[in-house]
């Protein structure tokens, strides 16, 4: 295996700056956001629903967005919500889940070399 394969992900890897929360928006325009982020999720309107989430870096909104990539099978997109969610719990579950996949295909692959 190649040990440089990761060194091409800088920092935080699949995780850009722009997806952080922004900093410094007041309480009240928060709660504001998450609220119309709330309304629009349960319209179905996930990805406009996501982009408030993510700037407010509202974790419960976050994690239902998670939740929801993952059951349509958007697995990574799932594990980029829970980890900006700060969701240790959701974020190791799927590390561990992946870390088998590979082990898995690695093993495969020694075994037909």
């Amino acid at each position: 295996m190649d040990k440089n394969l990761f060194q091409r992900f800088p920092g935080e890897g699949l995780i850009k700056t722009a997806d952080e929360p922004i900093s410094g928006v007041e309480a009240d325009r928060k709660v504001k956001l998450n609220r119309r982020g709330n309304e629009l999720f349960n319209k179905g309107d996930i990805e406009t629903a996501r982009r408030i989430f993510q700037t407010t870096g509202y974790s419960d909104g976050l994690i239902r967005v998670g939740d929801r990539y993952l059951g349509k099978g958007r697995a990574v997109d799932a594990l980029k919500m829970y980890w900006l969610a700060k969701d240790s719990r959701k974020t190791k579950a799927m590390i561990d889940s992946i870390v088998i996949v590979i082990e898995k295909l690695l093993r495969e692959e020694e075994e037909e070399t």
